[in-house]
């Protein structure tokens, strides 16, 4: 994407194809900080510490850390080993194991360690373009979404409601709930994103409002709790969310407080769409809370906020220091709270029989 005149990504591949550059995305927005990624250890603990989230992004991560570990790798084994650390970075977002999957399995088909790394580096460079391919085509999808609601409403601004970032940020580019609304801005349609704060790591305060910004999209901010008061009221027209997961019958994990916004939605008779690539469809599972792993988290990311001070970026502790916390990262939303997914292939019903008529392969 464009920011400050200039082509912007989360993640790439440095000419010398064993350097990673990656946006610290802990840093935003008050700071926009590139580390290098170079060992696989580095590269666990950007997933692991959210330097870089969001499903796809973890995904092409976790791709270009397979060819991280091919380089420094002493051995098979410890190539293997590697590549397991790597999916098991994070256990929600399915894109992790799937991507690692892929490229440690073109890997292996290589005949000399010359044609298994470039074998990697093509696998990994494939599912990059590939992710971005399709988040543009689910902006393209979605935003006749947000046109039919336009002319509906004769051209007055469309509301729209994201919680999270499931942005460009999170997706190289474009982003899964986010697209929709760039391609639609970029059709001329009058818009407004109410942008959940998204706590406990406010990557809706933090990232998405940073991300509209640049963009030139009107947004306002709002707490995590105002969405069902703005429902109420008629000042939302349309949800859309991203997923980190969603099984082959329609069940959601993303962000925690998603299932709230789907029961304020339905509540109030208000479409509530998630966009997503095919590749965070988890293909093998049927029953989101029973199936689905939720991560728990570090109870400091609830205990202690980020925000700028006076002169540099500080951390507070919020609640008495002698106080527990839980963390959990995702809740799961039901099928039935779902309105329909917002595909690379097109939309369809939060379905089985919706979700295979677009994927018919699955069957």
């Amino acid at each position: 994407m464009i920011v400050d005149g200039k082509q912007l990504r989360p993640i790439w591949l440095e000419a010398d194809g064993r350097t990673v550059k990656v946006i610290d995305q802990r840093r935003l927005p008050h700071e926009l900080v590139i580390l290098d990624l170079t060992t696989v250890d580095q590269v666990i603990e950007a997933i692991v510490e959210m330097v870089v989230r969001g499903a796809p992004l973890i995904g092409v991560t976790g791709a270009y850390g397979v060819l991280i570990a091919l380089h420094t790798a002493e051995n098979e084994a410890a190539f293997m080993e590697a590549c397991r650390r790597i999916a098991a970075a994070r256990p929600t977002a399915v894109n992790l194991a799937w991507a690692v999957a892929r490229v440690s399995a073109a890997v292996q088909a290589g005949p000399s360690p010359g044609e298994r790394q470039a074998a990697a580096r093509r696998e990994a460079a494939a599912i990059d373009a590939e992710e971005v391919e399709r988040c543009r085509r689910i902006g393209e999808h979605g935003a006749r979404l947000i046109a039919a609601i336009s002319q509906a409403k004769n051209g007055t601004p469309v509301n729209i409601l994201t919680h999270c970032n499931a942005g460009w940020l999170a997706c190289v580019e474009w982003g899964t709930a986010t697209a929709p609304i760039y391609v639609a801005h970029e059709q001329g349609i009058d818009l407004h994103v109410w942008v959940d704060e998204t706590r406990p790591l406010n990557q809706g305060a933090r990232l998405t409002a940073w991300e509209l910004g640049k963009a030139g999209i009107r947004h306002t901010v709002v707490t995590d709790n105002a969405g069902g008061h703005l429902m109420q009221h008629g000042r939302v027209d349309l949800l859309i969310v991203g997923t980190d997961r969603t099984t082959r019958t329609g069940d959601v994990a993303n962000k925690i407080g998603t299932y709230l916004k789907a029961l304020a939605a339905w509540d109030n008779h208000i479409p509530f769409y998630v966009a997503l690539p095919s590749s965070t469809f988890d293909w093998e599972r049927r029953d989101g809370l029973r199936e689905i792993p939720i991560e728990e988290r570090s109870a400091d990311e609830v205990r202690f906020v980020q925000g700028l001070g006076p002169n540099q970026t500080l951390r507070v502790l919020v609640p008495p220091a002698a106080s527990p916390a839980a963390n959990p990262a995702f809740d799961v939303t039901p099928a039935r709270l779902v309105t329909g997914f917002i595909t690379e292939r097109g939309v369809c019903s939060a379905s089985e029989e919706g979700i295979l008529g677009l994927f018919p392969e699955k069957k």
